[in-house]
C-alpha cells in the first residue's frame, strides 16, 4: 500500500475516460485536475500545471476514472470475528478478546479502503475511535458514518442477553453487547429518548432502532413487530432535534409502515415487504438500504438446522420479489453488504455488489453504489462529518476516486478484482494506491 504523500497537493489524472456516477456511459479522453482534497478541473484540453514536485501527473492511457465506491450498511466490528456467541455470550473471551476484535476491525477498515471502498455507513457498533483514528491519519480506512450502538427493545434483534442475564432489574449489570456500544436496550419513550440522545453524545450522524426480528438474533422470530409508534417517535424526534435522521432494522411490512408512519427516513434490509407497503414508501420518499441477500457462497454463516438458517432462508427467498418492487415502484435504493461474523468475506465487498447485475444494469449497479449512495450519507444534515460531495466526478466534489484498469460498465466483475484492477486508489485527494508510478 502506497500511504499519502504529504509533499503532493496537486495531481493531473491525464487521457481518462471517466464515469462521473450518474451517467451510463463514459466520457471520452478526458483530463481531471485535483487540487488539496477536491477536484478543481475536468477537461477534454490539456490542464497545464507546474512541474514541481508538490504535482504528480497520472497517465491513465484510455482507463476509466470513477468515483469511490460506498457501502451503505457496514459493521465493521462485526466483520472480523467468527461468531457471535464469542462476543457476546456471558463471560466469553474477555478483555483480550475485545481487543482482538478492535483490531480486527482496524484491518477490516484498511482493506476495505483497499478494495476500493472510500466510504461507508456503520450500521451498529463501537467504531467512533476507528474513525477518529482514520480521520486523522493514524489509519488507512474509509470515511465513517456510524450510528452507534442499534437500539433495541428487550427480547428485540438489538437484545443480546442470555435468558441466564433476565430479568433486568435496576441495579442490573449491563450486558456485554451494550458494554462494547454494539447494542442499547430501550424501552418505553423516556428510555428510547435517552438511548438515542447518548448515541448522538457519541458522535452518531444517524440513529438505527431495531424495528422488527432478525435473522442473526436469537429470540426474535423474523414476524414479530418490535417498538410502538410513540417509541419510534421518540427517536426520530430526538434524532430531529439534531438535525439527522433514524433509520430501521426491519423485514417485514408491519415493521416497516409502523416505522415510516412515525418518521422514520430509511428502512435497512426489507426483504419480506409486500406491495402496499412499497407504495407506502415510494409515497414518502423513504430510502430502501438494501443488501443482496441469496442462499449462496456469500450468505452470512449460520449451523445448518439453526434457527438463523431457516430465517436466513426465508430472507433470501424474499430478495427477488424486494427488488422487483423497489424497480417497479421507483424507490431510492442504496446498496450496502452487511457483512457480519466473517473475516474472509471481507475480502469479497467488491463480488457483492457486481452481483447486483442480477437486478439492475452495470451503470445502474455503479449509480447505486456511489451516487445514490452518497445521496443516503448526505441525509445526515449537519451531523455530516465529511462536508462536501460525494460520490460524483464533477468540478467541486471531493476527491474520493479510482482508477480502473477497463471498462466496469461494459465488464462489473473487473471491482471483484480490486487488487489487479483498481490501479490508483484515492481517498480525500490523498493517493493510497498507485500501481502506475
Amino acid at each position: 500500500m502506497n500511504f499519502p504523500n504529504p509533499g503532493i497537493n496537486r495531481v493531473v489524472f491525464q487521457n481518462v475516460r471517466v464515469f462521473d456516477g450518474t451517467s451510463p456511459r463514459l466520457s471520452g479522453p478526458t483530463n481531471v485536475l485535483v487540487i488539496d482534497n477536491k477536484i478543481e478541473r475536468i477537461s477534454t484540453s490539456p490542464i497545464p500545471v507546474p512541474a514541481d514536485l508538490r504535482t504528480l501527473l497520472i497517465n491513465g492511457e484510455g482507463k476509466v476514472l470513477m468515483p469511490g465506491l460506498i457501502d451503505a450498511h457496514a459493521h465493521l466490528f462485526l466483520e472480523g470475528v467468527a461468531g457471535q456467541a464469542a462476543l457476546f455470550e456471558a463471560g466469553a473471551g474477555g478483555d483480550a478478546l475485545v481487543q482482538r476484535v478492535f483490531r480486527a476491525a482496524a484491518e477490516s477498515s484498511t482493506q476495505m479502503l483497499m478494495n476500493g471502498f472510500t466510504s461507508a455507513r456503520d450500521m451498529a457498533g463501537p467504531v467512533f475511535d476507528l474513525k477518529k483514528a482514520i480521520d486523522q491519519g493514524q489509519l488507512a480506512g474509509p470515511r465513517l458514518w456510524p450510528s452507534g450502538a442499534m437500539i433495541s427493545q428487550t427480547s428485540g434483534h438489538g437484545d443480546f442477553r442470555t435468558l441466564d442475564e433476565l430479568p433486568r432489574t435496576p441495579t442490573s449489570e449491563l450486558s456485554l453487547a451494550e458494554k462494547y456500544g454494539v447494542g442499547a436496550i430501550a424501552d418505553g419513550v423516556p428510555e428510547v429518548l435517552r438511548a438515542t440522545r447518548e448515541q448522538l453524545m457519541r458522535g452518531a450522524t444517524q440513529i438505527k432502532l431495531a424495528a422488527g426480528g432478525g435473522v442473526a438474533s436469537v429470540y426474535d422470530p423474523l414476524d414479530v413487530s418490535q417498538y410502538t409508534e410513540d417509541e419510534f417517535r421518540a427517536a426520530v424526534d430526538a434524532a430531529a432535534d439534531w438535525n439527522t435522521y433514524v433509520t430501521v432494522h426491519a423485514y417485514t411490512p408491519r415493521a416497516i409502515q409502523t416505522a415510516i408512519r412515525a418518521g422514520v427516513k430509511c428502512i435497512e434490509h426489507g426483504q419480506l415487504m409486500d406491495e402496499p407497503t412499497a407504495r407506502l414508501m415510494a409515497e414518502k420518499g423513504v430510502w430502501l438500504s438494501m443488501q443482496p441477500f441469496l442462499d449462496d457462497e456469500d450468505a452470512n454463516p449460520y449451523p445448518e438446522g439453526s434457527d438463523s438458517r431457516r430465517k436466513q432462508l426465508q430472507v433470501s427467498e424474499g430478495t427477488d420479489i424486494a427488488y422487483g418492487l423497489a424497480k417497479k415502484y421507483n424507490i431510492k435504493t442504496a446498496w450496502g453488504t452487511d457483512i457480519l461474523y466473517d473475516p474472509e468475506k471481507t475480502a469479497r465487498r467488491g463480488r457483492l455488489l457486481s452481483k447486483m447485475v442480477r437486478w439492475y444494469t452495470p451503470a445502474e449497479v455503479l449509480k447505486m453504489a456511489t451516487h445514490d449512495n452518497a445521496e443516503l450519507l448526505a441525509m445526515a444534515g449537519p451531523r455530516n462529518p465529511y462536508p462536501g460531495k460525494l460520490g460524483v466526478v464533477e468540478e467541486g466534489a471531493l476527491a474520493d476516486l479510482l482508477l480502473v484498469n477497463g471498462d466496469p460498465l461494459e465488464n462489473i466483475r473487473l471491482i471483484d478484482n480490486p487488487a489487479e484492477n483498481f490501479l490508483v486508489i484515492m481517498k480525500d485527494g490523498k493517493i493510497y494506491k498507485n500501481l502506475l508510478s
